[in-house]
């Protein structure tokens, strides 16, 4: 199976599908006790085999509850290098495999995608990685095969380095061609970079009053919008103010919905979709009568348990969002529409593998539906905050044209620059704001949201 000779970058164009290159492979069992790499091995065939999401897959997946400590944590950083720099990996290894193994031995493609990620982005010595991955393959012929390709990519990765666009090979198609269109090259580039690092954690705080206080007490710092970033984070739930409520995890560009609609004190709004439940925290912190409706239940319990933990109270409501009413007329609705989270790649790189175009366009009718009910819900007068993670042009601002032509008595209610701080760069054209994952580059990035705020005219 080992090539004859590595094909040059224009041989093989860089512009496919990575995991293309090998057939989807049947679950298979361990050859020895449960160890990092198996446990980082069976979570790539649920999420690259079977597209199911990556924090799904290592929830339901046995041989992940059987590892522990920094054995947990060294299987996640396979799984996450791997999804990362999936076009990098496949396109190396595709240099020197002839032919992708398929039937019982496809199963060889992951093997092979965890030790190249070793060799090539985790400094790992070349011969426990080549070691580790021919003791996790069967028969002498698939062995040998993954010794030669393994060690020809060691040999070769300083000059594969130089040759890859990396950018490029770490994007489908679909989505390179996507955002060149909505953002250009260079910033796709820079998103695409941004992507490939390990985000810090973000946190929100339930007392806004002492930041400075909180940074040094966990060792972060305050960004411009107000979260604390943190230089280093251990198990989230033993750290210093989590088991006293004073704080929850949350992008820093996940709270600018609510932070847009200004003093909440008093008010009642619907948080719509509102699971896992971070900007409900946030209005309930700020004084809002909120009602959180998700139709999942079992996305709310998370909600419930933090309402609990922070002392905060909600009503809450388990119901799809197109349909569900208030009992009276509300003052104000947030709706963190279900969307195809790509630009929330940074902390699930597996969402740029598994979404595809038409999934894209499916979404966009639920959005649809749900815009069109929260605008019902909403006093003459009041506010609709709609926010997606998405970088898709067709799931925001798209969105927001079609429903202002359908209904003439909305209207944007553009974002002042100076209105909260540290957003002056994410306001667009029509004064709406768009983060992208290139943005605060210097701090860590951010996540990829556009938000939208609107206003109900009239007085009926």
């Amino acid at each position: 199976m080992p090539n004859e000779r590595p094909p040059r970058p224009s041989d093989r164009g860089g512009a496919s599908r990575p995991s293309s290159a090998f057939r989807p492979a049947r679950a298979f069992k361990p050859l020895q006790p449960p160890s990092p790499r198996y446990a980082a091995q069976q979570v790539l065939h649920q999420v690259l085999d079977r597209r199911r999401p990556l924090d799904e897959a290592i929830l339901e997946e046995p041989t992940w509850t059987k590892i522990h400590g920094r054995d947990r944590g060294f299987a996640r950083v396979l799984v996450t290098t791997v999804l990362r720099r999936l076009g990098q990996i496949d396109d190396a290894i595709g240099r020197f495999v002839q032919r992708p193994p398929e039937g019982k031995d496809a199963y060889i493609g992951l093997v092979l995608r965890l030790a190249a990620a070793q060799l090539m982005f985790l400094d790992t010595p070349p011969h426990a990685a080549v070691d580790q991955a021919t003791s996790m393959t069967r028969g002498p012929g698939m062995k040998s095969m993954v010794n030669a390709v393994l060690r020809r990519l060691s040999e070769a990765r300083g000059d594969l380095f130089r040759e890859q666009d990396a950018e490029r090979l770490n994007l489908p198609d679909w989505l390179w061609r996507s955002w060149c269109e909505a953002y250009g090259e260079a910033t796709t580039r820079a998103i695409i970079r941004a992507q490939m690092q390990e985000p810090p954690l973000d946190i929100t705080l339930r007392e806004a009053k002492f930041p400075e206080i909180w940074a040094e007490r966990l060792q972060g710092r305050v960004m411009p919008t107000g979260s604390i970033r943190l230089a280093k984070t251990t198990h989230v739930p033993s750290m210093f103010g989590y088991g006293q409520g004073a704080w929850w995890v949350q992008d820093a560009a996940a709270t600018l919905p609510a932070l847009l609609m200004g003093d909440v004190a008093g008010k009642t709004i619907v948080d719509l979709a509102a699971a896992p439940g971070g900007k409900t925290l946030q209005l309930c912190a700020a004084g809002a009568k909120v009602i959180a409706v998700d139709q999942s239940r079992e996305r709310l319990e998370r909600l419930f348990e933090n309402l609990e933990r922070t002392n905060l109270s909600a009503d809450t409501d388990v119901a799809d969002g197109r349909y569900w009413k208030p009992r009276a007329p509300v003052d104000a609705v947030l709706l963190d529409a279900p969307c195809s989270t790509t630009g929330t790649a940074r902390r699930h790189p597996d969402v740029i593998w598994n979404k595809t175009p038409a999934a894209v366009a499916s979404i966009t009718q639920v959005q649809d539906a749900l815009l069109k009910n929260a605008a019902t819900m909403v006093k003459p007068g009041g506010m609709l905050v709609y926010a997606c993670c998405s970088l898709q042009p067709e799931e925001g601002p798209k969105r927001i044209e079609a429903f202002l032509r359908r209904r003439p008595t909305w209207a944007r209610q553009p974002v002042g620059k100076g209105e909260v701080a540290g957003t002056a760069d994410f306001i667009t054209a029509d004064g709406d704001l768009r983060t992208l994952p290139s943005h605060w580059a210097d701090r860590g990035g951010i996540d990829g949201f556009y938000i939208a705020r609107l206003v109900r005219n009239g007085s009926t």
